[in-house]
Parts: structure tokens; sequence; C-alpha cells
């Protein structure tokens, strides 16, 4: 694990890239920050997490990280004691943690509630969605430190990584450690309701658009050409053929749009 930090005194903010070594997108964004060194108002900790997994080039090595929190200092796995070493360093600070992924190319923000944090920095993010994940948190980093994650873009393109980079210096605006305002917009919210199995299958199919509702009796999916027909509406998020070894995706409901069509400061 890497840590660096811009400003000085103790940060209340932290900004997270590479829980997963095949999403570089947020470690990019993060060196490219440092390189650039603004002047902040407040001191920001930057993190680049998984440095085997990252080399390696691979989503982990021994578990996933974000399904290994709150981890364990004697853990036996590598993704285990770093879980640990993880929570340690982000003890107090709000983390900004980037990811990308293989089912949806515009940027989306992932929250454990829609408290107060989520709704006044949510808005002001470059996003498409704010996504409430309270049913799915077990393991995640959301269960120890208060997270926003964000998708920022399909994994492994350079639009993922230039997202990352636009998504943390608005995070950054947001929060008051960089100067400036951000422009807020009107941001649906939706609540994760259920996972979507699929079977064991040498070929997997989707046919629906993440954030678009499923109407009842809508095939959505397709294992090795048999249908999977929807018994209830509702909205896909990260839906893809192949971006979980054992699920399409997530069923969703909607629960709200956030309001604000004025500029933040």
């Amino acid at each position: 694990m890497k840590v660096a930090q811009l400003g000085s005194g103790t940060p209340e903010i932290a900004v997270v890239g590479g829980i997963h070594g095949d999403e570089p997108c947020g470690v990019r964004a993060i060196e490219r920050l440092l390189d650039e060194n603004p002047a902040v108002e407040r001191p920001v900790k930057l993190v680049v997490v998984n440095e085997k997994a990252l080399e390696r080039q691979v989503r982990f090595v021994d578990e996933d990280l974000n399904r290994a929190f709150p981890g364990d200092p004697s853990a036996k796995t590598h993704e285990g004691r770093l879980a640990h070493e993880l929570v340690e360093e982000l003890e107090g600070c709000l983390a900004f943690s980037m990811h990308s992924t293989q089912s949806h190319a515009e940027p989306f923000a992932i929250v454990n509630e829609v408290n107060e944090a989520a709704k006044s920095i949510c808005p002001q993010l470059p996003v498409q969605a704010m996504v409430e994940t309270s049913n799915f948190v077990e393991g995640r980093l959301f269960s120890k430190i208060e997270t926003v994650e964000v998708e920022c873009g399909l994994q492994g393109s350079e639009t993922a990584t230039q997202n990352a980079h636009r998504l943390t210096r608005a995070f950054l605006t947001a929060v008051g450690a960089l100067p400036g305002d951000t422009v807020a917009r009107d941001l649906p919210v939706y609540r994760l309701v259920e996972s979507i199995p699929k079977d064991g299958a040498d070929t997997y199919e989707v046919f629906v658009e993440n954030f678009t509702e499923v109407e009842s009796g809508d095939p959505f999916a397709a294992a090795d050409g048999e249908m999977q027909v929807a018994t209830e509406p509702f909205y896909p998020v990260l839906m893809s053929s192949y971006g979980y070894r054992d699920v399409f995706g997530y069923a969703a409901e909607k629960l709200d749009v956030l309001n604000t069509s004025t500029t933040a400061e």
C-alpha cells in the first residue's frame, strides 16, 4: 500500500484507488493529482491500495479486497491483511474510492446509505445516478469507513481514467479541499434489492440497459440461449454478461430524484 498526502495537517478526507488490481483508473487519477500538486484548503490523504494485484493486473491475489473488510492483521490472505491495514490508515476519514466496471460506460456513485453526506456530495459529482447498496455492504469498505464509491467507466479504458480524474477533482471541490464551485444536478437514486444469479454456461447474454426499467414479463438475459424473464419490474444495475462469475448483476428499485438545480459552493 502506498500513501501520500496533499497539504499539511491531519487529513479527514482520503482518495482511494487500486482496491482491485484490474481497475487502474483510480491509481492513474491519484498519480495525475500528485503530478499537478494543487494547493489544497484541507489536507487530503491519497492511497494506492493493492499494489501486488496492480503489478499482476489481476482483480486480487487471494480474495476480493472489497469483500474482505474489516480484515485481520493475522489473516492468511494478502487481502485480509491489507483490509485491516487500510481500515487503520483511513480511520477518521471520509473516503472517495474509485472503481471501474465491465457493465456501464457512464460514471455513477455508490453509497452505503442515502445520508446527509451522500445527499450533499453526490449531486455535485459528474455522475449519472446514485446507488444505495445497504443490503450488500458485508465485507466492503463501507462496512468500516464512511465512503463514497464511484464507478468511473469501462474497465481498462482511457475514458475511465479521464473520468476518475474529473470525479476526484469534483469530490475534493465538493468537500472544500479544492477551491471553486461544482455544478449540482438532479440525481436519480436507486437501492439494490437483490442479486441476479446466473447458472453455469458457456455463453451469456444481457438484453437490457442499466438504470432503464425492465417490465414484468420482459426477457433480460440468457445463459446458453435459455431466456431469463422478469417476474416483476426492476431497474438493472451493474448488469453485464461476464462482469461477475456467478451473477449477471443486481435488481434495484428507484427511490427518488434529488432535485438540485443550483450551483454548490
